[in-house]
């Protein structure tokens, strides 16, 4: 691996290239990168003669080897060892962060919150997924009368490369939610982030290199611009984008996403509504608690967020008192300026051109029938040097026509917001729609009936709805901030894709595959055993002449998919039932009650519990003495199939179904396939029995 490449203003900023640092030799096209705050040189620019097809190459080859040397537990595992690195270096990403403008709030947002986003993959991709390269998705269908043919849905990685065209808000956060998920799935990342911004990324990426835990080819980076970055990909890529719509057009429209089936999806401009109940008026608590959601959404970022609240829409006769109340508080709590200056609390855009385009989508607006309430650029930037630096002040505008086209379709990508009056819920709906799809929408409301309303009037529009009010105004993680639990993403304007979700997101760089066989090869292909597949099989009685081992007494080292023990019948008696019932205080007509019980017509008189089914099945196949099952840790998928009553019998057939070793601990979690029948050999109950088992035993010191 390269040695570190730290931040020299007068040189070219360096892209990772086939895992070493590279800066053009003599560059005709460079862009001088300036700080948002006091216009100094921050860094140039160019990628003149990068090796874009080199790096797409290294990234299909070396990078898919590397990463698929481990599995899906093992990549998790490293990216939690990444976040902690990063972590531990943050303060050198905060203060190359505070020359885009940044306060130190923001930088919660974008590096605290992407390397927050990498640990939550970590953990999910260990809890939820298994620990090899083949992910289930659903359940078996049988498609043979005799269990001879099946066919289910798998999921495996992509075997090309994760491309990632970021926005310049998010350094960090932008380049680290989409890192995350194809890191685990096992696909290398080319990183392509905004010139504004792009030095902060690459610190990040010089920090995750130097950590010596990216396997070679696994993330690479080009500083600036990639033009012919899509002529170099096909069917086995994934691009996935956030920017302007007009870019993201621009991308659809290439021959190889139109034709060789590249894997495209954007994150673009979105109107953002929050929408202010009926039920909210000026003196509830969810009207104070509106009021902080919108000033904290125009200011964090400089009011640049994706997810920023661009459209405010309350009753009309609450127009007036939401304008005054945003006012007050952002004229007492909004200090503009330098994010170094400790007193600051909202700083610069990232760049003069960002201001530029604020100043002129608000003067669009204000021509388009707006009226400036509070800001705008009459109101000056304060002791903030609006000429040196790329400040705007915070902004609220109003129309008397809630439906001007301008306002549903400008966005003014900085701390701006426009406050639209409706006349009802319907009419309140109608508004947020006119955003043609959004990312995200607020409704500030303490009736669930009218949160019901929103949530079908709305829904289809937005890629998420934050429900805001006195219960949960303290604890919610605010109308701006993506979960990695969640989806981020939305229809229409907001670009049509989808990210985050949990491992959701990771199934994003994978290829579902319906796959179809007989047991025994769909076993072997998926790592998890299928009823009918073959089985080594332990009885009581081979267990008791020792030419058979019990399967609760192999190790995991020892144990083995397929691995089976098969139960002597069991008679259920009356007075078993009736004991139950006593002992447990369920006394349901159906056990206890003759009469009753047959007049059912799923019972062909009193039957056993199912639970006492249940616990005698455990009893059938334990095996009591001290060994590597270390513990029983649920019971998954449980369902009665025929009932079972007095003088009938019941077996069990126990078959380890899943192996997950722990990457960190000394035991693994084991599903075991289990089937009830009778004595007719009728399947009474199935369900899987989850226990955690030793890696060796006896234990190891």
């Amino acid at each position: 691996m390269p040695a570190s490449e730290t931040l020299v203003p007068t040189e070219i900023l360096p892209s990772l290239i086939r895992d070493e640092w590279w800066r053009p030799e003599a560059p005709e096209r460079i862009t001088d990168v300036h700080d948002a705050s006091t216009g100094e040189l921050v860094t140039r620019v160019s990628t003149d003669g990068v090796d874009v097809a080199g790096a797409v190459d290294h990234a299909r080859t070396r990078g898919q080897q590397t990463l698929g040397e481990m599995t899906i537990h093992q990549r998790a595992l490293r990216l939690k060892e990444i976040a902690q690195h990063l972590d531990a270096h943050k303060e050198e990403l905060y203060e190359l962060s505070d020359m885009t403008g940044s306060t130190r709030r923001d930088h919660l947002i974008d590096v605290d919150g992407g390397i927050g986003t990498i640990r939550v993959f970590s953990s999910k991709g260990r809890k939820e997924l298994p620990n090899a390269n083949v992910v289930v998705d659903g359940e078996v269908e049988q498609l043979s009368r005799d269990g001879s043919f099946l066919g289910e849905h798998i999921y495996t990685r992509l075997t090309g490369v994760a491309v990632q065209i970021n926005a310049f808000n998010f350094p960090v956060w932008g380049m680290l939610e989409k890192f995350g998920p194809s890191f685990i799935a096992g696909v290398p990342t080319i990183v392509k982030p905004a010139t504004q911004t792009a030095y902060v990324t690459q610190a990040c990426v010089r920090l995750m290199l130097d950590s010596g835990l990216l396997p070679e080819g696994s993330l690479q980076l080009i500083s600036g611009s990639a033009r012919d970055l899509l002529d170099h990909l096909d069917h086995r890529d994934h691009v996935a984008f956030t920017g302007s719509a007009a870019t993201a057009q621009l991308l659809r429209s290439h021959r190889n996403v139109q034709n060789e089936g590249v894997r495209f999806t954007a994150e673009t401009d979105s109107l953002n509504a929050a929408i202010l109940g009926p039920d909210a008026g000026p003196g509830t608590e969810e009207f104070d608690a509106f009021i902080r959601s919108v000033t904290l959404e125009m200011t964090a970022k400089a009011g640049q967020k994706c997810t920023a609240v661009r459209r405010t829409i309350v009753p009309g006769e609450h127009v007036d008192a939401v304008v005054t109340a945003l006012s007050e508080r952002l004229e007492s709590r909004t200090v503009l300026g330098d994010p170094r200056d400790e007193a600051t609390t909202m700083g610069a855009l990232a760049s003069k051109d960002q201001q530029a385009e604020v100043s002129k989508a608000v003067r669009t607006l204000v021509d388009s029938g707006g009226t400036v309430r509070f800001g705008g650029e009459e109101a000056g930037t304060g002791s903030a040097d609006a000429e040196a630096g790329a400040f705007y002040p915070a902004t609220v505008l109003s129309f008397d026509d809630a439906r001007t086209p301008q306002v549903h379709a400008v966005e003014a990508f900085g701390p701006v917001t426009s406050v639209l009056g409706y006349a009802d819920v319907d009419d309140a709906v109608e508004l947020a729609a006119l955003g043609g799809g959004s990312l995200v929408a607020t409704v500030c409301t303490h009736d669930p009936q009218i949160a019901g309303a929103f949530a079908r009037g709305i829904g289809s529009h937005h890629g998420r709805v934050l429900f805001l009010d006195r219960d949960d105004a303290k604890t919610s993680t605010g109308h701006g901030s993506p979960l990695p639990h969640l989806v981020h993403g939305g229809p229409g304007r907001a670009g049509g894709g989808e990210e985050l979700g949990g491992v959701r997101a990771v199934k994003h760089y994978m290829q579902r595959t319906a796959v179809q066989g007989s047991p025994d090869l769909l076993t072997g292909v998926t790592g998890i055993w299928h009823r009918g597949a073959q089985a080594n099989t332990a009885t009581p009685a081979t267990v008791a002449d020792g030419t058979a081992v019990h399967p609760f007494r192999k190790s995991l080292a020892e144990l083995r998919i397929g691995d089976q023990f098969a139960s002597d019948l069991r008679l259920v008696t009356l007075e078993d039932i009736l004991a139950f019932a006593e002992s447990t205080g369920d006394t349901f007509y159906a056990h206890t009650d003759e009469e009753a019980a047959m007049a059912n017509p799923f019972f062909p008189r009193r039957v056993a519990h199912g639970y006492l089914l249940v616990s005698w099945a455990a009893g059938l196949f334990v095996e009591p003495a001290p060994g590597p099952v270390l513990a029983n840790t649920g019971l998954d998928d449980l369902s009665f199939q025929v009932p079972v009553t007095y003088d009938d019998s019941i077996r069990v057939t126990l078959t380890a179904k899943q192996i997950t070793p722990r990457e960190t601990d000394d035991y693994g979690e084991v599903r075991w396939d289990t089937v009830l029948h009778n004595q007719r050999d009728e399947v009474v109950a199935t369900y899987d029995v989850l226990t955690r088992v030793a890696k060796t035993w006896p234990p190891q010191e």
